[in-house]
């Protein structure tokens, strides 16, 4: 493999200037959610594009960039999100769509194109999946580079970027690996475990897009990205399992339908079950890099290993660090698997002079007030007001099968223990 210190590092700049408007499109999705703040670090002045704005509320950003509601198949909608645009970001798939969406991506990303075309859009940054589209490849892989074929035959320049496995906390492929190796002492899978990835890490996606804002030389061009190291899936698991400190060993069964492997990892990982289905039928091939040359255009970027950013996506299993995606304008309780923990989040009204109102008015609203630690794994309660709401989240982290056991077995007295803390 062709390393980064094999080529001269002299990066090349083409500064924008800051008063251009950046659009990230797939607002809600994991990859904008890291782009956005380092672009806001950068100085640039961006705007996000959602369906749903409200899915938004619960950023750190959220009040620092343009908000618009539009929908990527409606072009009415998108023009006014495309008005004063410099530079586009598309982050959009639609595999949650489930049968159909490899021809929803195409149309969208049709009717992408020609309104950035007519609204002047310089340039657009597409993140497409890594895959040599010269074998027999997963329909969703498939999908992702005729996107790119589709958005570059339009007149605005696309400086597109593949990558396979992205190595973060968050990213819908680790979350996969993690919840997965983390349950199962003896992890079951395919034969096509044996296949190879080239894992990125999530920091390195992200210094990529930012990179091609800013280097003329990668612009119009296709790249294939990935860390400095080759593994297989079966690797991947072990590796992570080690970085955690477990002890696990692979089992793969021929003969596995599709269905039912995806009905599994929907079930007890948070991918649901159109993407796991389109995920796991991805591993039927490689996803490596064979043309390295975003390695020689882009030497700004230093790789990662994936061992570094496991650790690193375990380090940000924390309140501190996790998205919460689940505040949307939506008081209703909820219960969901997001950034390697077991969450349930309540609203609730605060009645006047209530134990409820005096105990949080003594604690520090945003603050973390309970963190427990210990053989089934790490438990925080978060607790804030908002007017005159209280707002309580549980956030459980898992450590090994019995974490898990842990989790579900007693899953009504956490609930409880919601209460209680309140």
């Amino acid at each position: 493999m062709v390393s980064p210190t094999d080529w001269p590092r002299v990066p090349v700049y083409w500064p924008i200037p800051m008063d251009k408007i950046i659009l990230v499109t797939g607002a809600t999705g994991y990859i904008a959610s890291r782009l956005i703040p380092r672009l806001l670090d950068s100085g640039y002045k961006v705007r996000a594009l959602a369906r749903n704005p409200l899915r938004l509320k619960g950023r750190v950003w959220f009040n620092k960039i343009d908000i618009i509601r539009a929908d990527i198949t409606c072009p009415s909608t998108l023009a006014d999100a495309l008005d004063d645009v410099h530079t586009a970001y598309y982050l959009i798939h639609n595999m949650s769509a489930g049968h159909g969406y490899t021809t929803l991506e195409l149309d969208s990303a049709r009717t992408f194109v020609s309104t950035a075309e007519e609204a002047g859009v310089e340039h657009i940054i597409y993140l497409g999946g890594l895959a040599d589209p010269e074998q027999h490849i997963a329909p969703h892989m498939r999908s992702r580079i005729e996107t790119g074929k589709v958005l570059r035959e339009g007149k605005v320049p696309v400086t597109e970027f593949r990558a396979g496995v992205i190595a973060g906390s968050g990213s819908i492929s680790f979350e996969m690996i993690r919840f997965m190796t983390e349950l199962f002492p003896v992890v079951p899978g395919p034969p096509w475990m044996k296949n190879k990835s080239q894992p990125i890490a999530i920091q390195n996606v992200v210094d990529y897009l930012l990179a091609a804002l800013t280097n003329p030389n990668g612009r119009g061009g296709i790249f294939e990205i990935g860390g400095p190291d080759i593994y297989t899936y079966s690797d991947l698991m072990i590796r992570y399992a080690r970085t955690r400190g477990l002890k696990r060993r692979m089992l793969t069964f021929s003969g596995i339908p599709l269905w039912f492997m995806a009905f599994g990892v929907g079930l007890m990982t948070p991918v649901p079950y159109p993407i796991a289905h389109a995920l796991i039928e991805g591993l039927s091939a490689d996803s490596i890099v064979k043309h390295p040359e975003a390695l020689k255009v882009f030497p700004e970027v230093e790789l990662i290993g994936f061992d570094f950013a496991t650790k690193d996506a375990l380090e940000k299993t924390h309140p501190d660090h996790i998205e919460r995606i689940w505040v949307d304008g939506d008081r209703k309780t909820k219960s969901i698997k997001h950034e390697g923990c077991f969450i349930l989040h309540r609203s609730s009204l605060l009645a006047s002079n209530s134990k409820t109102n005096r105990a949080t008015a003594e604690s520090k609203p945003g603050g973390i007030r309970k963190s427990h630690g210990g053989l089934f794994g790490d438990l925080w309660i978060e607790s804030h007001m908002e007017h005159n709401h209280i707002s309580q989240t549980l956030f459980f982290s898992p450590r090994g099968l019995s974490g898990f056991l842990y989790w579900y077995l007693f899953y009504p007295f956490h609930w409880l223990r919601l209460r209680i803390n309140a």
